[in-house]
């Protein structure tokens, strides 16, 4: 039986890894290589990526997985959306990109809207939701700034793809990761000229757009030398890590929901067209690329960052609870005492989250909690009531019946989360895999290795490949009843 090795480089806005994957037959294995932090640099009052550490970083990488002795098939590279660098006409990159936290696009899309293109245009031609830091809002400060960089630029190349540039010489768009951008078709999978008109940006500032599983180009001389590593290639994969974990859904058809769960919760479904809509546009869901062309129609949740908020409070008051005793905290805990609508702006980054929660009920005539198990448990049961109501608006978006929700990412792992949203829901939950974008990294080089034929393929493989955990429905009537009152506190 063939084996095969896969370099994935997983980066996120604060730390990086590089993963070794190794495939043979239905046998996945994972090794981690190395991790990197990855911070912004302040410079003159604006934020940057340092992408010049990151591509020493991916040598490293490129270095480690040379130290492993086996035999390399290719590499692949999944980052954070929107963000981007430009490259002059001599092939060099042309400085630092900007970050997407940067304050320069604050209030920007309002500004665009009411100077250049209507609101509800941008949604049509794109069908993206639209945050201040979108490429296109990033785009617009730029040329109302006379920025240099872009005054002078080449080319365009969104995180991922510029990172595989500065590992090969070889430019692409790919289709994923530019679908966040605000700036693509969703019908046409190109760049949408009539956006860059209102910028007075030319097409040719984008490279052609690719699928993710195009070969790139293969590793520069001189890199491969440096690292020890031969000239692989280098495979764009689903660029976008959502759109790479998405990838790794275990699912066997269509009908299903999935839930990418962090410290952000993201919920949608995968369907083969995109559905741009005034009931979509009112609703701010998005549409973003998916693998084989498909569209991730899907809507951003606050997630876990409550609780880890309140755990980091509590840890400063001499309370340093694991992860056990925080659930067990909330398990002994009364059932459906307060709710919280976890999506709240009050509780976007407030001084102390503990606090924010406690004002939340009073100002909803609730009591608050009592104690760190009741806050717990709080959080957990009303992240599961929220979960019901995105749920309910892609079961009326969804051209299928929405069958089960896998639930994929670090939150797949919280046991207690996973049964109150089953109950919740009353739908059956999947949880797993975990590691969910590094597997759909390497799941999408695997493919284009002649390992896998289809996108479901890859799922069938991968549902044998890792251990997932099925939470079934069991106490659905009193979670009806309470999402009666959680409805009621929303409104």
């Amino acid at each position: 039986m063939i084996r095969k090795n896969f370099i994935a480089f997983d980066l996120g806005a604060t730390s990086g890894r590089t993963l070794l994957g190794s495939l043979e037959g239905d046998q996945l294995t994972l090794k981690e290589l190395t991790r990197f932090p990855n911070k912004m640099l302040e410079l003159n009052g604006h934020f940057h990526w340092n992408i010049f550490s990151l591509y020493e970083q991916l040598k490293e990488g490129l270095s480690a997985a040379a130290q492993e002795g086996v035999e390399i098939t290719s590499a692949g590279i999944d980052t954070w959306g929107v963000d981007f660098a430009f490259v002059g006409a001599d092939g060099s990159l042309m400085g630092l990109p900007y970050a997407y936290r940067d304050p320069h696009t604050f209030g920007a899309p309002d500004k665009y809207f009411a100077s250049l293109l209507p609101r509800e245009e941008v949604y049509r031609l794109t069908g993206i939701q639209v945050m201040n830091f979108n490429s296109l809002f990033q785009l617009y400060t730029m040329r109302k700034n006379d920025c240099s960089q872009l005054a002078a630029s080449h080319r365009l190349l969104f995180m991922p793809d510029a990172l595989s540039y500065l590992l090969t010489g070889h430019m692409v768009t790919e289709y994923t990761i530019a679908s966040t951008s605000q700036l693509l078709n969703p019908h046409t999978k190109k760049i949408e000229e009539k956006l860059l008109n209102t910028l007075q940006l030319s097409p040719s500032l984008f490279c052609k757009v690719v699928l993710p599983g195009h070969t790139v180009g293969r590793l520069c001389e001189s890199v491969a030398a440096e690292t020890g590593m031969d000239r692989i290639p280098v495979i764009a994969v689903a660029g976008h890590d959502t759109a790479s974990a998405v990838a790794a859904i275990p699912a066997s058809d269509e009908r299903f929901a999935y839930l990418s769960s962090g410290t952000w919760s993201l919920m949608g479904i995968e369907v083969k067209e995109p559905v741009i809509t005034e009931r979509t546009a009112a609703l701010n869901i998005t549409n973003e690329g998916g693998v084989e062309g498909t569209t991730r129609l899907l809507k951003n949740i606050t997630g876990m960052w409550l609780a880890e908020r309140c755990l980091a409070e509590w840890k400063k008051e001499g309370h340093d609870y694991n992860y056990p005793e925080m659930v067990a905290l909330a398990e002994a805990s009364p059932a459906f005492g307060a709710f919280i609508d976890p999506d709240d702006p009050s509780f976007a980054n407030p001084p102390s989250m503990t606090t924010a929660i406690h004002e939340f009920c009073l100002r909803t005539g609730q009591r608050p909690p009592q104690n760190h198990g009741e806050t717990i448990r709080c959080i957990f049961e009303s992240l599961a009531l929220k979960y019901r109501k995105i749920l309910g608006l892609f079961r009326e978006l969804a051209p299928f019946p929405i069958e089960k929700l896998h639930v994929i990412g670090g939150g797949s792992k919280n046991r207690l989360l996973n049964r109150f949203t089953a109950d919740s829901i009353g739908i059956p939950v999947i949880a797993g895999p975990s590691e969910a974008t590094a597997i759909g990294n390497i799941m999408i080089q695997a493919r284009s290795a002649g390992m896998a034929d289809s996108l479901q393929q890859m799922r069938n493989i991968i549902a044998k490949a890792v251990e997932t955990e099925t939470y079934l429905p069991a106490q659905t009537r009193p979670w009806d009843e309470a999402y009666e009152r959680f409805l009621k506190i929303l409104n």
